[in-house]
């Protein structure tokens, strides 16, 4: 019988492609739309993660979500030197969130009041993807607009209280395979899953309205 940690990778897989390769990242990663475009998407994350973020020490205690409350994972104050580095330092006065970026927030902050279990699924879904593929991000991103390596601008992408990323999946993995729900949370915990994916491309989608590509 497949583990949880692995049933939600292969549940969810569909979604998770789906998002990967939305119009806007890809035109993003092959470098065919500007550093603006970049700065907006930035914006976005901030509210996705404020959500995440606010309610960590509420959850802390929580015997479903508490496990996955890790402070080395925080990424709001990396979210804010990138964005004084590329907003500049009165960042928050023209910080806008899209339609579709407010609905996703809504739903973190939903799951988070409501619903510990559905609160993994979203941090599952973002940090996990943050450690893997956030760094081909990074490295786009260096190259393409001059970044200091790991400097400001990319911090949201570098991971300095985990020196090794590999072994700290794993553990979240554990985590996900010893979380304290019956069967059927875990159904609802992986359709939850999917619907954080779908949120997050939805957000592409906008943004990719917002920057058609121009090359």
């Amino acid at each position: 019988m497949d583990s949880f940690s692995t049933l939600i990778r292969t549940a969810s897989h569909e979604q998770h492609m789906e998002a990967e390769t939305s119009t806007f990242m890809s035109d993003l990663l092959g470098g065919r739309l500007g550093v603006e475009a970049y700065a907006r998407y930035t914006e976005q994350l901030w509210f996705v993660y404020e959500a995440l973020e606010s309610a960590a020490e509420r959850l802390a205690p929580d015997p479903v979500a508490g496990p996955f409350v890790r402070p080395e994972l925080f990424r709001l104050a990396s979210l804010e030197r990138d964005l004084a580095h590329l907003r500049g330092p009165g960042w928050r006065t023209g910080l806008t969130a899209l339609p579709a970026t407010r609905t996703y927030a809504d739903r973190v902050a939903a799951c988070a009041r409501d619903w510990p279990a559905g609160y993994v699924a979203h941090h599952y879904t973002r940090y996990l993807g943050d450690l893997s593929g956030g760094q081909i991000i990074r490295d786009r991103a260096e190259r393409a607009w001059g970044f200091a390596r790991k400097g400001d601008g990319v911090r949201f992408y570098v991971f300095e209280q985990i020196p090794n990323p590999a072994a700290f999946k794993r553990s979240y993995r554990e985590l996900l395979d010893a979380v304290p729900v019956d069967d059927l949370e875990k159904q609802r915990i992986v359709a939850e899953c999917k619907r954080a994916f779908a949120l997050n491309t939805d957000v592409f989608r906008a943004l990719g309205e917002e920057f058609p590509m121009t090359a």
